[in-house]
């Protein structure tokens, strides 16, 4: 049983997935937003309006549970992943404004996710709006910030790290979905169909609309299959901790859980066909 994996080790986890996403960063990735603003302020924007906005109504349009709602609309609120940034490379996309865009999504997520959150799940549930973001700052900027540090002070150090950061954080993010799904088995099964679709739904929204909508604003086909997988892809490891701490329900955490498999099986069919599409 892996059920075991709650509390600290959960922060614990998420921890060390930031820390490995800070390791990648360097102080040229926040210098790129200079470089191309108004990709950047295209894609957060995007992030932070397409997904929340989604996961509002399509938590009504499923009629779902209260907890599994404010889940979905939690999760929805979360930043961009740090797997886009691979899903981006095998998309042969634009890397550099894939790492720029999570990066800047990230730290805006300290304030934007509680605030979000609060906003649009509010009138559901209690909020806990000082603890989503006493959590996201223990988690996001404190990690991230060490990382920074050691990839700018001992690039040695960091580069031997950083070949075993990423299977560290497929690694924590296995141990994170498989302990809130084993926990909350029983009212997964009874909610089946409508969960998972909700679930799927909201990563086809992230995915579509922050395509055409990119397009829409003049962005280049590779800006806007970036933005795309962007948009699409949440933070959902941070999706289950803010939930696990802020929320007394535990099923809060369940699409959080779930969305992980969600967007990492979307993206996966995008970039393989972005990828073998004619120039």
């Amino acid at each position: 049983m892996i059920s075991w994996f709650k509390g600290d080790y959960i922060s614990f986890a998420l921890a060390l997935i930031m820390l490995g996403m800070g390791l990648t960063l360097t102080l040229d990735d926040f210098k790129r937003v200079l470089q191309f603003p108004k990709s950047v302020i295209i894609g957060v924007f995007l992030q932070y309006t397409v997904m929340p906005l989604s996961g509002y109504a399509i938590a009504y349009i499923y009629d779902l549970p209260t907890a599994f709602a404010v889940g979905l609309i939690l999760v929805a609120c979360c930043p961009g992943g740090t797997a886009s940034n691979v899903l981006t490379f095998i998309a042969k996309a634009d890397v550099a404004l894939s790492v720029t865009l999570t990066a800047i999504s990230t730290l805006l997520s300290v304030v934007l996710t509680p605030l979000l959150t609060l906003y649009l799940a509010g009138n559901r549930v209690d909020v806990n709006s000082l603890g989503l973001l006493l959590s996201t700052l223990k988690v996001i900027i404190l990690p991230v910030a060490i990382g920074v540090f050691l990839n700018y002070f001992f690039p040695k150090l960091t580069k031997k790290l950083s070949v075993v950061s990423p299977l560290l954080a497929v690694l924590m993010i296995i141990l994170i979905v498989a302990s809130v799904i084993a926990a909350n088995k029983a009212p997964i099964t009874e909610s089946g169909f409508k969960l998972l679709a909700s679930v799927f739904s909201l990563h086809i929204a992230g995915f579509f609309f922050g395509y055409m909508l990119s397009i829409l604003l003049k962005e280049n086909l590779i800006s806007a299959r970036t933005i795309s997988i962007e948009v699409g892809m949440q933070n959902s490891g941070l999706g289950v901790l803010l939930a696990r701490e802020n929320f007394t329900n535990p099923l809060t955490a369940v699409p959080c859980a779930i969305s992980s498999l969600a967007h990492s099986l979307i993206a996966s069919v995008l970039a393989a066909f972005w990828r073998r599409e004619k120039k």
